[in-house]
């Protein structure tokens, strides 16, 4: 009936799969066998969304090159299924994934892997059909998330109960009055999904919300950086014997990704553009002017965003994306928290007994980020407090 039903359920089973203990047995003895490649260069999987900003950046810019190390060119797949199983089978080294999918990774089917970095803050939004003015109004209908392990959810389900509706799976019956549907959707799926009616809106990343609008076909209801103040989306993934065994290469791969950031922060047009359909390396297959949008909007948009209640905490001055490394240690513990309140379909037990401050410090190590924003003028270079810890701020 729905995209879901190609895509969702084939994937989700995939990953279940995968993330498991047995599921990844495999994947890890054809990662042993690849690790024997003392030398191995930079390899990239990643998603055609800007979350993947920061790896592509470093790859066009030759940053990895620049910091003595081999790079090939970064590998486009389709799917969190695919990322993973590329990444645990080692086929990948370095990957960004969706937070919250780490997390899984990690405890649900105790990849050996750790989060080094992050990739970007906010970038990504819940976009309506256009006559849809407020959250209370999902009522009764569908939204598409792009996986139950995403902040996309997580702020999601924040949104709906703030409102007085029910989050529920995917069911037979259609959803009551005060009961919003939640079915996992190809971010590729949610565009036509929503121009035809078959689902009221969806939260992903981006550019698949400035796609809606650029196409007339939605609008943006809430900027997920406008709950969750920079909020992380995607991180970055790097394999644990890596980074024991090979200190100095992880240290080169952060380092560039770092200076990609920079780089990013100060030429958001040029990123646009080496990043479309129409750069030299078509790392993605959107549109140089979709993705301006994202990357470099006009004032006027930010101006109409606080009028229509997109933007609420407009005293944050979140930008529609942004990009800073530094994994700060509140936000994953935060985010294991709520996981434990979300909905979530499939594998959920082992976040029962995750004690989130325990999580943090095994999931995530951010040694080598240190080093590399030290290098590059400290957070102050990214706009700042000095200062490796923070409180998060969320207000649904």
């Amino acid at each position: 009936m729905l995209f879901e039903d190609d895509y969702s359920r084939r994937d989700l089973l995939k990953l279940s799969a995968i993330l498991t203990a047995g599921g990844a047995l495999p994947l890890l003895r054809a990662y042993e066998a690849r690790a024997q490649e003392a030398n191995a260069p930079v390899r990239i999987g990643y998603l055609p969304i800007t979350d993947a900003t920061p790896l592509l950046v470093a790859h066009g810019k030759g940053y990895f090159e620049a910091e003595g190390l081999q790079a090939e060119k970064p590998v486009l797949l389709r799917s969190w299924a695919q990322i993973l199983e590329a990444f645990i089978s080692g086929q990948v080294n370095v990957v960004h994934l969706l937070s919250p999918i780490t997390v899984w990774a990690r405890f649900g089917s105790k990849a050996p892997a750790k989060v080094v970095a992050w990739n970007h803050t906010g970038g990504s939004a819940l976009t309506v059909r256009p006559e849809i003015n407020h959250v209370k109004e999902l009522g009764g209908k569908t939204v598409a998330i792009p996986f139950w392990y995403s902040i996309h959810n997580v702020v999601l389900q924040a949104l709906l109960r703030e409102n007085g509706l029910t989050p529920v799976g995917k069911r037979d019956a259609q959803p009551g009055p005060s009961e919003v549907q939640l079915i996992v959707m190809a971010p590729s799926d949610m565009v036509p999904a929503l121009a035809t009616n078959q689902i009221s809106g969806y939260i992903v990343a981006e550019p698949f919300n400035a796609a809606a609008e650029t196409l007339g076909i939605g609008k943006v209801l809430r900027f997920t950086g406008d709950v969750w103040k920079d909020h992380a989306c995607c991180v970055v993934f790097m394999h644990e014997r890596d980074l024991q065994q090979r200190p100095e290469w992880s240290q080169k791969v952060v380092n560039a990704m770092v200076k990609a950031q920079l780089w990013t922060r100060a030429n958001r047009a040029e990123t646009a553009a080496l990043l479309s359909k129409d750069g030299a390396n078509k790392y993605t297959p959107h549109a140089t002017a979709v993705l301006e949008k994202v990357l470099s909007p006009p004032e006027s948009d930010n101006t109409g965003y606080v009028q229509s209640g997109a933007i609420r905490n407009a005293a944050w001055l979140e930008r529609r994306i942004d990009f800073q490394p530094y994994p700060y240690a509140s936000y994953t513990e935060e985010l294991v928290r709520r996981l434990k309140g979300t909905l979530i379909e499939g594998d959920r037990a082992f976040l029962n007994d995750l004690d989130p401050v325990a999580a943090a410090r095994e999931l995530v190590d951010d040694s080598f980020v240190k080093k590399a924003i030290g290098a590059a003028g400290g957070l102050k270079a990214f706009g700042l407090p000095d200062d490796f810890s923070r409180q998060e701020l969320i207000v649904a």
